[in-house]
Parts: C-alpha cells; sequence; structure tokens
C-alpha cells in the first residue's frame, strides 16, 4: 500500500549512495530536510554501497529497477539523489524508473529560489541556476534526437534548437553576471563607507538551522525572519550592535545575517554568492555559529571552515557560538558558558548560547565588547600616525595640555 501522502506536497522517494566518504548520512536525514524546505513529502528512502558510481545509472541497473519498484509502490511521483547527477546518469534514470529524477543540486537551487527575497538575492540565484541548466540541454531536447542529421552532417531541428537554447542562456549567464559585477561594486563602497568610519564589522557564519538570524535578532532586535527549516533566510542584513561596558559608556559594531552554508553546497552557488559571502571575507570577526544539539555538529564545523576556505575568509578571527543550549539534556551541558576549542590548529574561543531563551547572551556580548575595545585600542594610534599626528617621539610642539584637548 503507497505511504499516506499529502496531495498538496509531491511525494519523493530519496536515494542515497555511500561512496566511502567519511560520515555519510545513512538516515538521509538532511536529504529529507531539503525535500520537505523544497515543498516535497519523503514517502520512502533507499541507500546503497559503492566503490565508483556507475557511469550510465549512478546506481547501476538492478537498483534502478528497486527503486523504480519501491516508487511505484509508495505512489511517488519523483526520485531525489543525495548525490550530484551528471546530465546523462539523470536522463538514463528518468528513462529507467519513468520519473522524473532529480539531485541535491538543483533541490537547493530550487529552495534558494524560493527564498531569494533581494534583487542580488534573486540574481545570484538565477546565475547558478542558468549555469546548472546550462549542462543538461541536451535533456530537454531528447524527444528531438530522432531529427539529428548523419555523420558529417550539420544536423537537424533538434541540433539547431539545443544550439540556439544554448546562445540564449549562454547570454543571459553574461547579462546576470554584469549585472551582479555592479552589485558587488556598490557592496564595495559601502564597506569603504564603514571602514573610514572605523566600524568594527561582525559577521554571522554557519551550518544552515543552527539558528543564527534567531541569534542575530535576539542580539540586535531586528525581526528578521527566522524558522526550524533550511535556509530560512538568504539575503544579508546588517544592523548596529550596541555592546555596553556596564558603566553607562559603549560602542556599536556592525552585525550581519549571511546565508547558512551546507554540506555539498553546489560550487555553482559559491561563486554566484560571492558577493554576499563576501562580507564574511571582510569581516573583523566572524560568529561562528553551532548547532549544539546536532549530533554531527562538528562535522558541520568541518564543512562551514571548508567553505570559509573556499571564500578566502578562513584568516578571519573566529568565535564558535554553541547554540541551541535549551536543546541539551542536562548530561550534555557544558561546566562553563565559556571555554576553548581546538580547530585547525588553533584555539578559539567558544561561548555557549540560547538565542531562543536568551541564556548565556550576556557573555557574549561581553566577549564582543572587549574584542572591539581591543580592535579599538590597536587601531587607534596606527591612524593617528597615518595622518601624521603622532610621529613617534615627537608632538609638534605642541603643548600636553593643549595636545589632550
Amino acid at each position: 500500500m503507497p505511504a499516506t501522502a499529502n496531495p498538496e506536497r509531491p511525494a519523493a522517494v530519496l536515494v542515497g549512495v555511500d561512496l566511502g566518504a567519511p560520515h555519510f548520512d545513512r538516515e538521509l536525514e538532511e536529504l529529507g530536510l531539503l525535500a520537505q524546505t523544497a515543498g516535497m513529502q519523503p514517502v520512502a528512502r533507499i541507500t546503497c554501497k559503492r566503490q565508483a558510481p556507475d557511469a550510465a545509472l549512478f546506481v547501476g541497473s538492478g537498483k534502478a529497477d528497486e527503486i523504480r519498484l519501491l516508487a511505484e509502490t509508495q505512489g511517488a511521483q519523483e526520485v531525489l539523489f543525495d548525490q550530484a547527477l551528471s546530465p546523462v546518469q539523470q536522463r538514463n534514470l528518468e528513462r529507467a524508473i519513468g520519473l522524473p529524477v532529480n539531485d541535491r543540486t538543483l533541490l537547493i537551487l530550487e529552495i534558494f529560489a524560493q527564498r531569494a527575497r533581494s534583487h542580488e538575492g534573486k540574481l545570484q540565484v538565477e546565475l547558478a541556476r542558468l549555469q546548472y541548466l546550462s549542462t543538461r540541454l541536451v535533456r530537454r531536447w531528447s524527444h528531438l534526437e530522432r531529427q539529428q542529421g548523419g555523420i558529417g552532417g550539420r544536423g537537424g531541428p533538434g541540433e539547431t534548437q539545443i544550439e540556439l537554447d544554448r546562445r540564449m542562456i549562454g547570454e543571459s549567464i553574461k547579462r546576470t553576471k554584469e549585472r551582479l559585477a555592479k552589485v558587488k561594486r556598490q557592496r564595495q563602497t559601502q564597506r569603504r563607507q564603514r571602514e573610514r568610519q572605523g566600524a568594527f564589522n561582525i559577521s554571522l557564519v554557519g551550518y544552515t538551522n543552527a539558528g543564527k538570524s534567531t541569534l542575530f535578532n535576539a542580539l540586535v532586535k531586528a525581526r528578521a525572519y527566522a524558522a526550524d527549516q533550511l535556509f530560512a533566510t538568504l539575503d544579508t542584513t546588517t544592523r548596529q550592535l550596541y555592546l555596553g561596558d556596564g558603566q553607562g559608556s559603549g560602542r556599536s559594531v556592525s552585525l550581519s545575517d549571511t546565508v547558512g552554508f551546507i554540506r555539498d553546497l553546489p560550487h555553482g552557488l559559491v561563486d554566484a554568492f560571492e558577493a554576499t559571502l563576501q562580507e564574511a571575507a571582510d569581516a573583523d570577526l566572524l560568529l561562528h555559529v553551532v548547532d549544539a544539539a546536532n549530533p554531527n555538529h562538528l562535522e558541520q564545523i568541518d564543512e562551514v571552515q571548508r567553505v570559509l576556505r573556499e571564500i578566502g575568509a578562513a584568516e578571519v578571527p573566529q568565535l564558535l557560538v554553541f547554540n541551541k543550549l535549551d536543546g541539551l539534556d542536562a548530561a550534555r551541558r557544558p561546566h562553563a558558558l565559556k571555554d576553548t576549542l581546538a580547530q585547525d590548529g588553533r584555539e578559539l574561543t567558544r561561548v555557549f548560547v540560547s538565542a531562543r531563551t536568551g541564556e548565556g547572551l550576556a557573555a557574549l556580548r561581553a566577549e564582543l565588547a572587549a574584542r572591539a575595545q581591543v580592535m579599538a585600542d590597536t587601531a587607534a594610534p596606527a591612524a593617528e600616525d597615518a595622518r601624521g599626528l603622532l610621529p613617534i617621539g615627537h608632538n609638534h610642539g605642541l603643548h600636553p595640555q593643549e595636545f589632550n584637548e
């Protein structure tokens, strides 16, 4: 009997192939969350182990038949793979199974397309979608293959249509890249303005659904969209965060919430979101938000660090914020709300918080205030010296009282 499905949410069979990669998701939990976020309902899951992908079907003909039977039994309308499929593998699987077959890459693209709100975000998603589609034109026009010309011929209408679409998509990619370059220049101008104002820039980074937006809202009293789902927010939001020192004074810093990272984030999306992720690379401090209640949080930290290296942000100072403290049982709660954790050969300060209940936020604010003050103390002499006001050992003849005034 088919599994009970919501008619408004297409039923999908989830497929994962263990190719020997570490931390293989045997339960396909993350793929299931991605499917639900994209508006589908997982009704069955199947995994297998292979030394290498099959060139034609990725899983082999026997497993493809098993997936087809499972999809028929469960009344599925689509099959989703947890790995990236080549255009040929995708086309062959659709023929063998008799249903639309899509991969993790397209699933993430679909979610991003649904969630992008800003002009920049929509441009970034459009570029990634076009780049993905450009490799799959042969699938779009497979019904015209029989019309292609013979050996030595120019080709028939099918080939002509493929060439036309390829050129149109190529032109669209070029235009979208040009528009994104303009947005990037505008962001650079905004960053230079913040630098001239001497702002201390903090960026929130972390694995998707770690609670970045909830923490952002708790710190700056904003109303950025936050939900218990993957990629709840895509567009970078920047607000001023006031850090009091408990003595009636304090300072403001710039806090930015960025898109969440995920395992096997498509390279096209990393490239397309370069302008947004540049906020992280140009920050003075990264708040690396971690879902402390997730049993795989160490693997998620490694994945975030990998993406940070890819975008040139690996050397930016980091503060680990282990969020969702309220989700830990008594046995797993830390002895102290602040300690250190070794990461990539360096000791990183770690603070435990609950953005939902507010526990630990005071300690986090104090740590941020201390770091902002250290940077201000370090930057002030350099700025004065750059303006020629404080050459070493000389005060331009100013009387000490005049100088202090």
